[in-house]
Parts: structure tokens; C-alpha cells; sequence
């Protein structure tokens, strides 16, 4: 996008009335910002959602002045724009009709991969619930997910600093422009964050912090995950709000249940309850409704090695599979006398030992 472009379409989207649905219908009928602001009255007038007020308004030049002043702070600071309409823009979030038209970022991004998870939950994290968090990622590295967060305090910094122990890629979905950092105690977080993965945002270097706007940042959150992840939360609360927007975009839903008298287990609990939300445990009930395939990182190790130590359950399973051949995993719950969410978590460590390997359909067979 060439900068008159660029400052055409910024300062269309301060004009009062366009929003980012109305921005798309504009650019799609007229090709261009540049075009939209040059486009005759009676044609945009035939265009759904303008009327005579949004007419009038795209005749207020002040907005070039705010725009110009946007554009030179994007220059000055190199920051990468990514439209809608390119091709590193999330796939999964351009799906949305309320997606944003321009999102700023900064960092070093990879989006071109199908495992993008967000993990939300509560500012005031239990050390349970830190342990949890931890614990699921460690064991999601293997499939190298890239973990999706607000940045804030609990479980989103949780999430993050979980993933750059775990070198994975990180990307913090912020409430506000990239001139400034909140809150101000995650400056320290900031560079490695950006050494592998980054951040995002659709608000311009004139935004603060407000509350609003960590509300209206969440459609982001939701929208470029595959599956979102409610690790704790209180019975109200902005982790919520994200899970039902993730549910209205059809992806997945996990929440992690907790005690009736717990607090902050209370929103987990009730997405459960209500079927909004599939119940997470660890990350193999993750993996299994995710239909993900663990990738065999110890092969060459495991090659080497004359024997393999199986606990009770594990040596069941192989011997039931050696035989076999390939097998659905509920028909190897039925025969081996497990639940299904039981034998989830039991298949993937015999997976990451090298002991089977998944295939298509959710069968399994002996390495």
C-alpha cells in the first residue's frame, strides 16, 4: 500500500459513522480509500448502511490532519500495517464481518500455520491456576502453537512468558496504540516477546488504555485463534466476554473447571455447565476435540534406545495395538477398558515417547 493510499484509508476510518463493516463496503464498491472520498454522492448513497449523514461527514478534511500525524508515527517507527485484504493478514480473523479494516503490529510474526490458540482468564490468577497454564503449554510445545493473549496481569502474562520458556511464538493483542506499554511493569517482557512473535493492534498511537477499548480488542483475540482457552475466571468478567465472541465466530471453546465454592472457577464452571465450552483438563482433551497430530521429535532418539519404560496402562495399550494394527481411539477405549478422556492423556505420552503414532480418522497404531 503506497502512503496516499494509506492516508486516505486513515482517515476514512476516522471519519464519525464509518465503522469497520461500513469501512469494507465502502472499499468494496469504490476499490480504494483514495476513490471513496472522490466518489459522487448519489452512487455512494446506493451503497447499504450510508446515508445522507455519513455522506456529509466524508466531506471533513480535519481528518486528513489526524491522519497525516498517524502516518508520520508509522514511518518514524517502522511500524508493519497489515489490511484486511493481504495475504499476512490472519486468515481466521478475516473471516470475521467485524474484523478490523488495518491492524498495526510490531515484532517478528508468522501467522502461516494452523495452530493459533488464545489463552484468557482472570488478572488475579491463583497459583493453581498458573501451574495449569504452565503445565498446558509445556505440553502443547511439541505441536509449536502460537499462544494468543492480552498482555494484562494473570493469566495473559502467565500465558505469554510460558511461551517464550517453551521458545514458542507469542503475540499480545493490546487495548491501546504501540507508542506505550501496559501495563507499564510488562516493559520488561517486551523485547524478547518481539524477538519471536509480537504485538497487535487496531488502535492508532492517539489511543490510551481505556476500558472500552480492552473490551473491543477481544473480537481480535477470538477471532485469529483456532480454539480459545478460559483458563480462570469469576462469574463476570472481560476473559468471558472472548469466549462468547469465540463461540459466535464457530471456534472452539475450552474452560477449565474448578470448585463450586472457588471464585474464579465460577465462569469456567458455567461455560461448562451451559455447553459453551468444552471441560479442560490437560492438554490432551485439547489435542483429541482439536483433532491435532503430535509431531515425532524423539524418532531418532527413540531408535537408539533397546527399551522403552511403560507404566501399567501404557504396556495395555501397546500390547492391544501390536497385534492390531491401526485402531479408532474409542474402540481402543472400549477394548482396552478406559474412558475416552482418560486414554487421550495416556495415547499422547505414548506419543511423545515414540511408542505410536496418530493417523487420520483418530486412529493410532504401533510405531
Amino acid at each position: 500500500m503506497n502512503d496516499t493510499e494509506l492516508l486516505h484509508l486513515l482517515a476514512l476510518l476516522k471519519i464519525e459513522g464509518v465503522g469497520d463493516i461500513v469501512a469494507k463496503k465502502l472499499l468494496n464498491h469504490c476499490g480504494s480509500a483514495e476513490k471513496i472520498f472522490k466518489t459522487k454522492a448519489s452512487i455512494l448513497s446506493s451503497i447499504d448502511g450510508v446515508g445522507d449523514v455519513l455522506i456529509k461527514n466524508l466531506k471533513d478534511k480535519s481528518v486528513f490532519k489526524l491522519a497525516e500525524s498517524e502516518l508520520k508515527f508509522i514511518q518514524d517507527n517502522a511500524i508493519q500495517l497489515w489490511h484486511y485484504q493481504d495475504e499476512n493478514y490472519p486468515n481466521r480473523l478475516k473471516q470475521c464481518i467485524d474484523a478490523p479494516v488495518l491492524l498495526f503490529a510490531s515484532g517478528s510474526m508468522n501467522l502461516n500455520q494452523r495452530k493459533i490458540i488464545s489463552i484468557v482468564g482472570t488478572r488475579e490468577i491463583t497459583s493453581q491456576g498458573t501451574e495449569f497454564c504452565r503445565k498446558l503449554i509445556e505440553d502443547l510445545a511439541p505441536l509449536n502453537p502460537i499462544i494468543v493473549s492480552g498482555f494484562a496481569y494473570g493469566v495473559d502474562i502467565t500465558a505469554h512468558k510460558a511461551a517464550m520458556d517453551n521458545n514458542l511464538q507469542t503475540i499480545g493483542v493490546i487495548a491501546h496504540g504501540l507508542n506505550q506499554v501496559y501495563p507499564k511493569v510488562h516493559k520488561k517482557y517486551v523485547a524478547k516477546m518481539e524477538e519471536n512473535g509480537g504485538f497487535l493492534t487496531e488502535f492508532w498511537s492517539t489511543s490510551n488504555p481505556e476500558k472500552e477499548n480492552f473490551v473491543k480488542r477481544n473480537r481480535i483475540v477470538a477471532g485469529m485463534s483456532e480454539a480459545t482457552i478460559v483458563i480462570e475466571s469469576a462469574e463476570k468478567g472481560g476473559s468471558l466476554i472472548t469466549a462468547n465472541l469465540a463461540n459466535d465466530y464457530n471456534r472452539d471453546v475450552f474452560a477449565v473447571p474448578g470448585r463450586t465454592t472457588d471464585k474464579f472457577s465460577q465462569g469456567c464452571n458455567n461455560l461448562i455447565k451451559t455447553q459453551r465450552a468444552n471441560l479442560l483438563t490437560s492438554a490432551a482433551d485439547l489435542i483429541y476435540i482439536l483433532n491435532w497430530e503430535l509431531h515425532q521429535k524423539e524418532e531418532k532418539v527413540i531408535q537408539k534406545k533397546l527399551f522403552i519404560s511403560l507404566d501399567d496402562d501404557e504396556q495395555k495399550i501397546y500390547d492391544y495395538l501390536q497385534p492390531k494394527g491401526k485402531q479408532e481411539l474409542d474402540t481402543i477405549a472400549l477394548e482396552c477398558g478406559f474412558p475416552v478422556f482418560r486414554i487421550s492423556s495416556i495415547l499422547v505420552n505414548m506419543e511423545l515417547k515414540g511408542i505410536i503414532r496418530p493417523l487420520p480418522g483418530k486412529k493410532f497404531e504401533v510405531v
